[in-house]
């Protein structure tokens, strides 16, 4: 056991990095294991055209240390991924982050050892680590959801998946390029292809709601008010829902005449950001206040779209706005006014399979040299499968999750001692900033183990009464989301018709508060040995 690392943590991505820093300043020897060949997780896989961040980039960043927060400036409101990686690698470089990180090293398997009370953690990349603790930092939406379409392998083009764009140079110029997928990262991958491609054919299943994102240069006003507020600006973002500075909401819609409605929701639609979601207090909970913003939105889209066919197709009409996440755009609409830009209704006009020359609908065939996959992710569990996780029974955490989480504060799940995740199910995961959300739950790990060190402990798992009781709580905080109600990738309907919301729906506020509860308790929702 000489030599062996006291914590493990798979993934090099905003969480991981963090946790190096951390842990080790904290006195813990830590090993780092990363698949790709630098850090980054999601920034550096996707790398797509178009990409960048839809939370401003001032608070989308560390807290942890002032003179990184005060030396890097960022370029753009909503910074690209080429500068949110170069972020990534400064701090990695500049905390040392490389000493304690194996990079192009994957998990294949890791399995807890009662007997030494250690995890056994084996690579495709050399020895086996036993580490006493395992961290997964690999992020939720991080697993790329395969491109399972018919005759794919017959196709004589280029393809390439937004989720795991190459490193290489692609040359779209002049070409005819196809895009499958119409999210967030459809969205941004169809406004920067369409000045460069021949010829863009946009295959569309479900028109999502897309605002633009107002990107411009940073604020200096704004930047020089953070700044001043530097020594509480993390207690700022642990007080907010989502972790990011936003215009609170103005009250209950039905409180306001329609006219003031109208300019409040125009005010958020000329400021920007995700601050669309919460123009009224009640528009996430109340079907009516919802669909008030959502016919908003709708009535922008239509004004941006001349052409009354495309008109119809683009609208989004088909869930309430803010049950899916809300795509930033930076002229998305615009592009489908272009000669060179068409769109394919797939719910009017079916995709029936991929052949060697492009893609058959129902009624054509579109002739394409590239065909680009923006479809999505395994999201929650797919890379948690990927590690083949499993205590000493054989059981993957994620075997026990098929009818919904089953952690405590999605930090633990019972039955896996020492093993802590990051953004998993039951935390805020996704619905905030994942900068603030990772660092929270990295600190609060840190500070669980410096309690275990002083009291002698080498175990931990949450107890199942508390494992329960965090599931009531997540039940409690969803239960009048329209988000709840409408099918996504955030909700698992179960057999009986059950609905189970992923992610604690509470607020990262919130979701503090029961951190915060938890310690003081004495961490009475664990049980140490």
């Amino acid at each position: 056991m000489t030599g062996q690392p006291d914590i493990v943590i798979v993934g090099a991505g905003i969480g991981g990095i963090y946790a190096i820093i951390r842990l080790r300043r904290l006195g813990f020897s830590v090993v780092g294991l990363e698949s790709a060949d630098e850090v980054g997780g999601v920034w550096y896989h996707n790398n797509y055209p178009g990409s960048r961040v839809d939370l401003e980039s001032d608070t989308y960043c560390y807290f942890f240390d002032e003179e990184l927060y005060r030396d890097w400036s960022w370029s753009e409101r909503y910074a690209a991924q080429p500068e949110v990686l170069d972020y990534l690698k400064h701090v990695a470089d500049r905390f040392d982050v490389y000493r304690s990180l194996q990079l192009g090293t994957r998990v294949v398997s890791a399995r807890w050892q009662p007997a030494t009370q250690r995890w056994l953690v084996e690579t495709d990349r050399g020895p086996v680590l036993e580490p006493r603790f395992l961290v997964m930092a690999t992020g939720q939406l991080s697993r790329p959801r395969d491109p399972d379409f018919a005759g794919l392998h017959d196709f004589q083009g280029e393809w390439y998946q937004t989720a795991q764009w190459p490193k290489h140079d692609v040359n779209l110029k002049g070409k005819r390029v196809g895009v499958i997928g119409t999210g967030s990262s459809g969205v941004q991958t169809i406004t920067a292809v369409a000045a460069e491609a021949g010829h863009l054919t946009v295959f569309q299943r479900t028109p999502n709601y897309s605002i633009p994102a107002q990107n411009r240069p940073p604020d200096g006003y704004r930047r020089r008010r953070l700044l001043s507020r530097f020594p509480h600006l993390w207690d700022d973002i642990l007080s907010t829902g989502a972790g990011t500075f936003m215009p609170p909401p103005a009250g209950k819609a039905a409180d306001f005449p329609v006219e003031e409605q109208y300019q409040l929701m125009q005010q958020r639609w000329d400021f920007g950001s995700q601050s669309m979601l919460g123009v009224f207090t009640d528009q996430l909970t109340d079907w009516t206040a919802n669909e008030l913003v959502s016919e908003f939105v709708r009535d922008k889209v239509r004004d941006a779209v001349r052409d009354p066919r495309l008109r119809s197709a683009l609208v989004p009409d088909s869930y309430p706005m803010g049950t899916k996440r809300l795509i930033l755009d930076t002229g998305y609409y615009e592009v489908f006014g272009q000669e060179n830009v068409e769109l394919v209704n797939l719910r009017q006009d079916p995709l029936r399979r991929i052949t060697a020359a492009g893609v058959e609908t129902h009624d054509r065939h579109v002739d394409l040299d590239v065909i680009i996959f923006a479809i999505g992710f395994e999201a929650f569990t797919g890379a948690l499968d990927d590690a083949d996780l499993a205590n000493d029974a054989g059981i993957a955490p994620t075997s026990l999750w098929q009818q919904g989480p089953q952690t405590y504060l999605g930090l633990q799940t019972h039955g896996f001692p020492n093993l802590f995740f990051l953004s998993a199910p039951g935390s805020t995961s996704v619905l905030a900033n994942l900068y603030a959300g990772n660092s929270y739950q990295v600190d609060w790990i840190g500070e669980l183990l410096l309690h275990m060190r002083s009291n002698n402990r080498v175990q931990v798992q949450a107890t199942p009464e508390a494992q329960e009781r965090w599931g009531g709580i997540q039940a409690a905080a969803a239960e009048h989301l329209i988000r709840r109600q409408v099918n996504n990738y955030m909700v698992r309907v179960n057999d009986d018709g059950s609905r189970v919301y992923i992610p604690y729906g509470g607020g990262l506020n919130s979701y503090v508060a029961h951190c915060v509860a938890e310690t003081a308790s004495g961490y009475r929702g664990f049980a140490f040995a």
